[in-house]
């Protein structure tokens, strides 16, 4: 009974853990959010304006996290080899990978919002918004389609 009772918080962190990266994942890919490019693009920029104080919306201690979890994807060294463990070894590669991928999403969304309030240019984060470098400025007539 005990036993099982230990399992029940593991599975729940695993389920809330695949409910984040889902709901990143959907705000991600939704129309007019901003594209993997302007995501990447927007990182060196997270980590300069944190350096430098001006961007107070995520802690060190988070971005450090985030460079261990990328550390950690990337590094040949692994807890739970997936050698000897098949399946089972690449449960932590995936759970780390999820979390990693989720918090991007997260930061980067909050970051982008935060320098176009700070800029006064139109953006899309979490909030709303459209991104003028993804779309062209007016819709065009394709036989009978409108593209926008």
């Amino acid at each position: 009974m005990a036993a099982s009772r230990k399992k029940f918080p593991v599975a729940r962190s695993r389920l809330l853990l695949a409910r984040s990266l889902m709901t990143a994942v959907r705000a991600a890919t939704r129309p007019g959010s901003p594209s993997l490019a302007v995501r990447a693009g927007a990182l060196p920029r997270l980590v300069r304006a944190m350096r430098s104080g001006e961007y107070r919306g995520m802690t060190l201690a988070r971005l450090g996290l985030l460079g261990v979890a990328a550390a950690y994807i990337l590094s040949p060294v692994d807890l739970m080899p997936e050698g000897f463990l098949a399946v089972f070894g690449l449960a932590d590669d995936a759970l780390v990978l999820s979390w990693l991928a989720a918090a991007l999403i997260t930061e980067t969304d909050s970051f982008l919002d935060w320098e176009s309030a700070r800029s006064g240019a139109p953006a899309q984060g979490a909030s709303g918004g459209s991104w003028p470098q993804d779309a062209p400025a007016e819709p065009s007539l394709v036989t009978g389609h409108i593209v926008r």
